[in-house]
């Protein structure tokens, strides 16, 4: 091994189980902090050899099932972006942050279809599907992948390709890392190197038809503009900017590739629904694409889910305003993301990322600083059956939430399509039969199917 291994009380093994969700964290019997794609491999053949159950771990973002007693690998140090502008590709190392590759990609005037934060692990980000910022124009980051060099539970390294590993290539893009741990990828890149976006923020008892404004405005955007609109209370606390204490607001977040003079008057519709608090839409270098949602870097505790849905009428802007509101039980904070353009298209290479004709996703977040989590379970499914006419199941990247006992947020049988997560139980009954990898949602499949 050329990384540490470390054990319940040796110096660094609690600062290397904790991550970005602090309301989970792992609890291994050993945590293997790998230096090399070697140390991987090795860490996993230990965990086959005994049967004991793995997790890997990037930064901690997207927890969702705690590994208990078992083997922890971090791979927080095996970083490092390499661009190929010729090919417009990057290879990625597999504890490299969202950050790091746009940073190296931008040199080049290049972008990676990364999304609202670059602070995340860019191969979880990836194998989750990945919905980027410029998603409506150029599809899911999982459609743009090349390759992926993994270790398989069986402690074999592979190089996985269309063409060399074809099933396990299909599953990886979108159906999460339970089939193999993933030491680096190559994925694909896009020209782009500047951007008309930012966020208009409105005081939502001033302008409380905006939901209704976005709703119509949606209906007519070209594919060159992705958007999302979010709903949150304020605390009245010093922390807090000034124009946003105590108030209970709405943002609206833009995200155009194409002409600013375009961008501007396709924004103006918004301008004009009413007063805002600020107003930060305007060309900016992709550098500064993490601005657009301003993501909070600190790690905290929350719960969240998601519900993909096939359209976003009257009624679900009503479910939202009431869900959202300030005086609801269990504070949560609601995200819309517009889907549709691109996310519609089937990629080159077919993958596991599902229920491509949803028309939006709405994700609700409930940080637990003040707030319980059972409390925030119950808003959550008070929410979930109000958008139940119009679902068509949820997004793997914005599950979260884990249970020590094994348990999510919600179930796995509504993130992928029938017939591909019976095609995803299967590969994982194959290369996992022992279900070593149970860091993510797993693929069950239909009792009453057999295999």
């Amino acid at each position: 091994m050329r990384g540490a291994v470390l054990t319940p009380g040796d110096q660094g093994f609690d600062v290397g189980c904790s991550g970005f969700q602090t309301a989970y964290r792992h609890r291994p019997s050993v945590l293997v902090r790998v230096a090399a794609a070697e140390d991987v491999a090795a860490a996993v053949r230990y965990a086959a050899d005994r049967e004991l159950p793995l997790a890997v771990q990037a930064t901690g973002h997207g927890l969702t099932v705690p590994t208990d007693g078992g083997v922890l690998i971090d791979t927080s140090a095996l970083t490092g972006a390499t661009v190929d502008p010729a090919t417009r590709t990057a290879r990625v190392a597999a504890g490299t942050r969202v950050g790091d590759v746009v940073d190296a990609a931008t040199r080049y005037g290049l972008a990676p279809l990364n999304g609202s934060s670059t602070d995340v692990g860019t191969v979880g980000y990836v194998l989750g599907g990945g919905l980027g910022l410029l998603a409506r124009e150029f599809g899911y980051a999982a459609d743009h992948v090349r390759s992926f060099d993994v270790v398989t539970p069986d402690g074999r390294t592979r190089r996985v390709t269309p063409d060399t590993e074809p099933e396990l290539f299909w599953a990886l893009r979108g159906g999460g890392g339970t089939l193999a741990v993933v030491t680096a990828m190559e994925i694909g890149l896009v020209a782009v190197s500047n951007l008309y976006g930012g966020e208009l923020v409105f005081d939502t008892a001033r302008v409380p038809h905006l939901l209704d404004v976005y709703r119509e405005w949606i209906r007519v955007l070209p594919r060159e503009l992705t958007s999302s609109v979010s709903l949150l209370s304020y605390p009245d606390v010093p922390a807090v900017p000034v124009a946003l204490r105590g108030r209970h607001v709405t943002h609206v977040r833009i995200a155009f590739h194409g002409d600013p003079r375009k961008g501007a008057e396709l924004v103006a519709p918004l301008r004009a629904a009413g007063p805002t608090l600020s107003d930060s839409v305007a060309v900016m270098p992709y550098t500064e694409c993490g601005s657009i949602y301003h993501d909070p870097p600190w790690p905290h505790a929350y719960l969240g889910t998601n519900h993909m849905l096939r359209e976003f009428g009257p009624q679900v802007v009503q479910a939202v305003r009431e869900a959202a509101h300030p005086d609801a039980p269990g504070r949560q904070v609601i995200d819309i993301r517009h889907l549709g353009g691109a996310l519609t298209d089937p990629p080159d290479v077919p993958n596991a990322v599902g229920h491509r004709d949803a028309h939006c996703l709405v994700r609700v977040l409930s940080p637990l600083a003040d707030t319980s989590e059972d409390q925030a379970r119950a808003a959550h499914r008070k929410l979930e059956d109000a958008l139940a006419p119009w679902r068509v199941g949820r997004f793997l990247n914005f599950v979260y939430g884990g249970h020590p006992d094994g348990g999510t947020e919600g179930t796995a049988h509504d993130v992928w399509e029938p017939a591909d997560r019976l095609r995803l139980a299967r590969l994982k009954a194959r290369l996992d039969p022992a279900d070593l990898l149970r860091c993510t949602l797993t693929p069950s499949a239909p009792t009453a199917v057999t295999r």
